[in-house]
């Protein structure tokens, strides 16, 4: 009876908690999308910034965080999915890999800006890369590591050591275990880890701040060598910087939608991707 009771009055907490976050978040989902749609056409995606940001659209931005995106997959999805793959594969348990694991773990509740100031530090100035898309996807790539790596291990966990011991006991080596089995099987769940941590990465203003990002740039970046301009950094300055706010807020809330819009966006990949896998199982 008292575990009845428990169960009911936990599950009343948690429905009551969920219910209570979902309808702040609904209330300001309301507000952006209720005072930015209207700002949202082809004009406004595809025109440049004018008159000192108050009016025309947010291209170069969209450009920018595209490129941004790109960098930082390409640095931290290979590296992190090869580090997960050693530990969970290969690593034997010992204080040295649980010391490591700690760390990872402990990395990924630091502060972004923290990130934002070591990228400063070690790419534009130790490394001479200057402010530029490079050093902001590294940076971000950083910051996006700890994630990958921790879903990508779980993910690997999830696949049952009776299928490494089969293919092994057919003769396969530890690398074409990994390679035909492990990896393809824990493939879904990877990739929903990468594509969720990607999209995080896509909104982070703190990382880029002082590392590449500009707040207006009258041309499309064609190089991973210059400054860029980036949809969470623009809605930042229109939304805190700018000396006319009043006259950009309609601007700003329409750069909001379109952030919103695009990591919603990959969102909806990851959990379609999920969906996939555990229908096909």
């Amino acid at each position: 009876m008292k575990k009845k009771i428990l169960y009911i009055f936990n599950w009343i907490l948690l429905t009551g908690s969920t219910v209570i976050v979902t309808l702040f978040l609904g209330v300001i989902l309301f507000d952006i999308f209720s005072k930015g749609l209207s700002s949202v056409s082809w004009s406004f995606i595809s025109k440049f910034p004018g008159n000192g940001m108050t009016t025309g659209g947010i291209l170069p931005a969209i450009i920018g965080t595209f490129l941004l995106t790109i960098v930082t997959t390409l640095f931290a999805v290979p590296f992190g999915v090869t580090c997960a793959i050693y530990l969970n594969e290969y690593a034997k348990p010992s204080l040295l890999t649980n010391i490591i694991r700690a760390s990872i773990r402990n990395l990924a509740g630091i502060p972004s800006i923290i990130y934002g100031l070591f990228g400063l530090a070690l790419f534009v100035q130790s490394l001479r890369m200057g402010t530029s898309v490079l050093s902001a996807g590294l940076t971000l790539g950083l910051l996006s590591l700890p994630y990958i790596i921790t879903t990508t291990e779980e993910a690997l966990k999830r696949i049952p050591n009776s299928m490494r011991e089969a293919t092994l006991a057919l003769g396969a080596t530890q690398f074409e275990t990994i390679r035909d089995v492990v990896l393809p099987k824990s493939l879904p769940g990877i990739l929903t880890g990468v594509i969720l941590t990607l999209s995080r990465a896509a909104g982070e203003t703190a990382p880029i701040l002082f590392t590449g990002v500009a707040f207006y740039i009258n041309t499309l970046t064609a190089s991973l060598n210059q400054e860029f301009m980036a949809l969470p950094y623009h809605l930042y300055m229109l939304s805190t910087q700018h000396n006319s706010i009043e006259t950009v807020r309609p601007l700003a809330y329409g750069t909001s939608v379109v952030l919103i819009l695009l990591v919603f966006t990959m969102n909806i990949v990851a959990f379609y991707i999920r969906f996939k896998h555990r229908t096909q199982e």
